[in-house]
């Protein structure tokens, strides 16, 4: 295997094995942890990784291999996978591929022998930072140069949907999801309750919009800062007013700057399988799958129209808001669960039975 180097903006050093085609060049990525103990296929192609590279604490990843139905995106669009270990001799009866061959037919960089235990501890204490992966050493002049570089900002731009795509069903509740990134199954959720799915371009206007004649808007995930896309918070004010409005992740804190309130970057993020969220309404505690670097701020709800309806249990920070006047919610962590704990799915429902009741007034 081919030796490859990774350098954190704190002047740590890590040298790893390549597992997949090693890099031609270096690069400058944020990198992050993900705590999921399954669910590796998921994650590598969770557009909410875009530009993103990703330190897995589970440490062997690989086992299953990859398989034709589990991807959440066509093209996955992290920057590097950084393992403890990497299984190349995967053994499942859905298995088509060893994770290194699809990482590298997709262009991304997997590293394996890296202490991930002391990585992840070293994010924890320090917080999200930039990191450079490089297939050669690096002096510390030319690193120091290179860390001045800034981080891209247009990973929602990069990761939604160019064209309008129409996933048609018979009679059944007309969605439009606008996509800042989504997860295949977010919509597979939807067409299995039958809907009928217009998925479109972030930035599409609210005129257009309403062409498709539809009875509820979804937000989808997404990667990045929210306030990177300000531009599309007329629109979502405006089919708030008309329509019934589940938002989803990245969703969740663009409906909230719509309303007034704010997000701001969090140290680390959650990014796993396995974080408790406490539902006030329904008096119980749900484990969650999240993926999110930014959260809403909590002082910031105070002057809006919203309330908080769920809260993170390890830190307190908000998971989950409703309008006070309209039929309009949203929760930060993923209800279509995958990887992660089916707990939630419930949302999906209930926001079809908000719909149904609307249109039934």
């Amino acid at each position: 295997m081919n030796k490859i180097y990774l350098y954190l903006e704190t002047g740590q050093e890590f040298q790893g094995k390549c597992f997949t085609t090693p890099p031609s060049l270096d690069y400058l990525s944020e990198i992050v942890f993900n705590t999921s103990m399954q669910g590796y296929q998921e994650v590598v192609t969770d557009p909410s990784y875009c530009d993103q590279s990703i330190v897995m604490t589970y440490p062997l990843i690989g086992n299953y291999g990859i398989n034709q139905d589990d991807n959440e995106s066509i093209h996955p669009a992290l920057k590097t996978l950084i393992v403890r270990e990497h299984c190349s001799t995967p053994s499942n009866f859905r298995s088509r591929q060893d994770l290194g061959i699809f990482l590298s037919s997709r262009g991304v960089t997997g590293i394996e022998g890296i202490d991930t235990r002391m990585l992840t501890k070293i994010i924890r204490e320090t917080g999200t930072m930039k990191c450079i992966v490089s297939p050669s050493p690096l002096s510390s002049s030319v690193l120091d140069d290179k860390f001045k570089s800034d981080l891209t900002q247009n990973q929602i731009e990069k990761t939604s949907t160019k064209t309008i795509a129409h996933f048609p069903a018979n009679g059944g509740i007309r969605i439009v999801m606008l996509d800042f990134g989504y997860k295949k199954n977010i919509l597979e959720s939807l067409l299995k309750r039958k809907c009928d799915v217009i998925v479109v371009p972030f930035d599409t206007s609210f005129e257009k919009i309403q062409e498709f004649s539809p009875q509820g808007i979804l937000l989808s995930n997404g990667p990045g800062d929210p306030k990177s896309i300000k531009q599309v918070i007329p629109t979502i004010k405006k089919l708030q007013e008309k329509y019934p409005m589940l938002a989803i992740c990245m969703g969740h804190q663009i409906f909230a700057l719509a309303n007034g309130a704010d997000t701001e970057k969090m140290k680390f993020g959650h990014r796993g399988g396995n974080h408790p969220v406490k539902d006030f309404a329904k008096d119980r505690v749900y484990i969650t799958s999240q993926n999110h670097g930014y959260c809403v701020t909590e002082k910031s709800i105070n002057d809006t129209d919203l309330e908080i309806t769920q809260i993170n249990m390890n830190d307190k920070t908000i998971e989950g808001l409703k309008h006070k006047t309209l039929n309009a919610y949203s929760v930060q962590y993923h209800p279509e669960a995958s990887p992660g704990p089916n707990d939630t799915k419930y949302m999906f429902d209930d926001f079809l039975t908000t719909i149904n009741e609307v249109s039934n007034a």
